[in-house]
This record gives C-alpha cells, structure tokens and sequence, in this order.
C-alpha cells in the first residue's frame, strides 16, 4: 500500500486495527512520517477550503442570475413576497 493512503487511513481513522497498530509502528521507526503527516492534513484542509470557496462562488453566480435577469422577474417576486412584512 502506498504511503498516502496509509497517512489518509490514519488521518481519517479508516481501516482494521491492525493497520493502525502497524502505522503507529511506522511512526516510531520513521521520525520523518509526523512530518509527512502534518503536510499531508495542510494539504486536506487546503483542498477543502478550496472547495468551500469554489462552492459559495457558484452559489453566488446563481443567486446573481436569480436575483438580477430579468427573466427571473416573477421568481424574485414570489420569494422577496415571502420575506416581506404584510
């Protein structure tokens, strides 16, 4: 197995036990696999942000054509009415 997939096994808890036994053998025998850990949770979270932004960029661009085009005119009506006070 390669040395990403074991380092995501364990950052994600995924996998037997017995493979987390071995990999916390790994990390006593290779003082450089805490390191490669580290870089490899930064690279998650980077990805996940990344993701994130993608995500509320797109939710943006639907809410500009919603809210802005005039064929859309009826449609923001009906949920402005919903928000407005009567």
């Amino acid at each position: 197995m390669n040395e990403i997939k074991l380092i995501d096994d364990h950052i994600f808890n995924q996998g037997t036990h017995e493979d987390a036994l071995l990999f916390d053998v790994m990390l006593i025998l290779d003082p450089g696999l805490s390191n490669q850990i580290m870089w490899q949770k930064k690279a998650h979270a980077i990805v996940q942000q990344y993701g994130r932004k993608k995500l509320k960029a797109e939710i943006e661009m639907v809410h500009q054509r919603l809210f802005t085009e005039p064929v859309n005119q009826t449609f923001r009506e009906k949920i402005l009415s919903l928000f407005s006070k009567k």
